[in-house]
């Protein structure tokens, strides 16, 4: 592991070069973001009325290439009875698999705010009769929760703020019952490389695929505009480190594909169509759990 890296293409915030972070820290970074998290959990709570507007009127946030993913297995409805969402953030994405057809679905998140905003939102819509909310460390889930799940899921974004991946990976296990299923759908691991200040693909002088931590100040203007303040503590995952944590937890890998397709962020404002579509921007991942 090397001593100091820098995390490349922040659309926001200053960079700094920090250590490679070690499995015993991960609670600490994790416990240092909370502030973050609420302060970008206020923003979301302006937003709820419209949450509930998309909601209320059927759709459902998540990802097409994600409910492909899913309906490998079948029409959702006919395998996934419950499903828990790790890093639920203020629900949306977790309520919209009840739109997809999951019969009961939690969430858990680190951030008191988003929680609060979660079970607004799922009062709000009358489904808070299925769904129930957990604010709690990715990396603590209780254990009351243990093989209570056919989906453990997983939304764009998330696993950057995951500073121990192995003790990630073990919780996804433990929640999921003989034969359910993780589905992991975020950032290409190779997307940390680039400068996306430049209209050309050009490796970011610092970076290095391998270990990469960072800590930053604000957010992306398309996240979360003009919203700055608290330091954020992120870092990289290489497919090795992803892949080799989920099969070394008792699970087995059942797909793993690379995509030129977003998450409607955009990405490198700069680079010219023809230049983006070289590149992975997305990943997704499914692997069940042995039975």
């Amino acid at each position: 592991m090397t001593d100091t890296e820098q995390q490349p293409g922040s659309a926001s915030g200053e960079w700094h070069l920090v250590p490679a972070v070690e499995a015993a820290r991960a609670a600490a970074l994790h416990r240092a973001n909370v502030a973050a998290w609420n302060q970008a959990a206020q923003r979301y709570r302006d937003n709820l009325d419209n949450t509930v507007a998309f909601l209320r009127a059927g759709n459902s946030s998540v990802h097409p290439i994600e409910r492909a993913d899913l309906e490998r297995l079948g029409p959702i409805a006919a395998w996934c009875h419950d499903a828990v969402h790790l890093q639920c953030a203020s629900g949306r994405d977790t309520l919209s698999l009840l739109r997809e057809g999951v019969q009961r679905v939690a969430g858990v998140d680190i951030s008191p705010v988003h929680v609060e905003n979660a079970r607004r939102l799922s009062e709000t819509l009358g489904l808070d009769g299925v769904s129930e909310w957990h604010c709690c460390d990715v990396l603590d889930v209780p254990h009351s929760l243990d093989g209570r799940f056919d989906l453990v899921y997983t939304g764009m974004g998330a696993l950057c703020w995951i500073h121990d991946i192995e003790g990630w990976a073990a919780v996804a296990a433990r929640l999921l019952r003989p034969g359910g299923v993780l589905h992991v759908f975020d950032n290409h691991p190779f997307m940390w490389m680039w400068d996306d200040s430049t209209d050309t693909l050009q490796v970011h002088p610092t970076a290095s695929y391998f270990d990469q931590a960072g800590i930053s100040t604000g957010w992306s203007h398309d996240y979360l505009p003009g919203l700055e303040g608290e330091a954020k503590h992120e870092r990289s995952w290489t497919f090795t480190d992803v892949v080799g944590a989920v099969l070394g937890h008792g699970m087995e890998l059942l797909h793993l594909a690379e995509h030129r397709e977003d998450y409607g962020c955009e990405f490198f404002p700069h680079l010219p169509p023809e230049q983006h579509a070289r590149i992975p921007i997305t990943f997704s991942l499914m692997a069940r759990k042995k039975t």
